[in-house]
């Protein structure tokens, strides 16, 4: 949600912001939250009249009964009572206008930053840089399924039964990998100075209207039946979601939270052969990064954030690339995000692996999250996140561009701790051909 008093100001700049999205269709907003403010304002202005004069005549009833002038008193009731009616039809239509702005402004995206490559969709994205030699091996690179499979790693059939299509079981040293690989993640960021935390798994529709758009949230979220409850999609919502209705100290800030938790999406429509297997599915975990910061500090998160996210990749021998979002792939409250990309061998392209964003104030303008100065003066925080790992997805990549030619995969000496100081992991048989 922007600022009402930029949108009075500037309301062809957002007009243009919303061009920009390609969401035409949104353009009569900005003229409705005009109409519908300037009569919130209008009436909340003959309201507060009203109530002032209320005082006023009060005390005027009570000095004519002194004086025993009850016919002007009881002309003055008359005027009282006309006026509470008014002042009740006011308040009434104030709260309409006001709800009327708040739900325009919901819809209304953000203001984009202004190095933000303009397109309808990720096909416009932008290459921004690529971190080590991404490699193809003179010998095939199976499956990722196929792989998993010649370790006895992973059942999708059985989890079909129990669960449907888009869940797995993973088994034996795959399934260790995965913890492996989260361990060490979360080790890296606690590292860096991050606060460790694991953070409710279902949320409150507030808080999710909090943190992302209505179209978001219903391509996303499930919702538990008869309750208040969503199962979260990813963990910054219920980590931003921590800090709703707060007044948070300056010389506090920033928060820098890493979170790990698993996490639950619809994953609407059909998708091809490469996202199959364990890439698009309804239930993964992950580890997240969270910073709430004041906002001349924000674009230094952000760059350190993605930055992190490269470096554990590389740590692991996965070559990666960043790619800038163009501003028809950004959601609405986002100012500005990239992905982390992998290299698969197996495809000869990288793919997607993580997403960092730079949200401004939005969030925190929805969700009531404020900052105070030592001045007294408050303001809205500015809110980032970016994913720090989130296999089984990862897992792809590791297993592609760590797979030996005899089937075995190599691990990092990074991830060896984390596995009891195994070096290698060996198939309990040939992979299929």
């Amino acid at each position: 949600m922007i600022d009402i008093k930029f949108l009075r100001e500037n309301p062809d700049a957002v007009r243009e912001n919303i061009k920009k999205k390609f969401q035409d269709k949104k353009l009569p907003l900005v003229d409705e939250v005009i109409k519908y403010d300037k009569k919130s304002r209008e009436t909340q202005g003959e309201a507060d009249e009203l109530r002032a004069s209320r005082n006023k005549l009060s005390k005027q009833i009570g000095v004519l009964m002194k004086e025993g002038k009850r016919d002007e008193a009881a002309r003055v009731k008359e005027q009282v009572t006309a006026n509470a009616a008014r002042l009740a039809d006011l308040e009434q239509k104030e709260k309409e206008y006001s709800k009327k702005v708040h739900d325009d402004m919901m819809l209304i995206p953000n203001i984009i930053d202004p190095s933000v490559p303009i397109g309808p969709d990720d096909s416009c994205n932008q290459e921004i840089e690529k971190f080590g030699e991404p490699k193809v091996p003179d010998y095939p690179i199976p499956y990722h399924t196929d792989i998993m499979e010649s370790f006895d790693g992973i059942d999708l059939d059985a989890a079909g039964k129990v669960a449907g299509n888009g869940f797995y079981y993973l088994l034996g040293d795959i399934a260790r990998l995965h913890s492996a690989v989260l361990a060490y993640a979360r080790d890296f960021m606690i590292n860096k100075g991050f606060t460790y935390c694991i953070p409710p798994y279902m949320i409150h529709g507030d808080v999710v209207n909090g943190v992302m758009s209505f179209e978001e949230m219903d391509a996303m979220m499930y919702k538990i039946e008869g309750e208040d409850l969503y199962l979260i999609g990813t963990s910054e919502h219920s980590m931003i979601g921590r800090y709703k209705d707060t007044l948070n100290n300056e010389e506090d800030l920033p928060f820098t939270m890493t979170s790990y938790s698993p996490c639950f999406r619809k994953e609407k429509g059909a998708h091809g052969i490469e996202e199959r297997g364990v890439y698009r599915i309804h239930q993964f975990e992950k580890q997240e990064m969270v910073v709430i910061c004041r906002p001349e500090e924000a674009w230094d998160w952000y760059n350190k954030l993605w930055s992190y996210t490269v470096e554990l990749f590389r740590s692991m021998d996965i070559p990666v690339r960043t790619l800038e979002c163009c501003s028809g792939d950004l959601a609405d409250l986002k100012v500005k995000s990239c992905d982390v990309e992998a290299w698969s061998p197996r495809q000869k392209k990288y793919f997607e692996v993580g997403s960092c964003s730079n949200l401004g104030d939005a969030q925190a303008r929805r969700l009531g999250i404020r900052i105070k100065r030592a001045d007294g003066t408050k303001y809205f925080a500015n809110t980032l996140n970016n994913t720090v790992v989130a296999p089984p997805r990862m897992l792809i990549a590791f297993l592609e561009n760590n797979l030996n030619e005899d089937g075995s995969v190599s691990i990092p000496k990074v991830l060896q701790p984390y596995m009891g100081g195994t070096e290698k992991l060996i198939p309990k048989h040939k992979i299929s051909k």
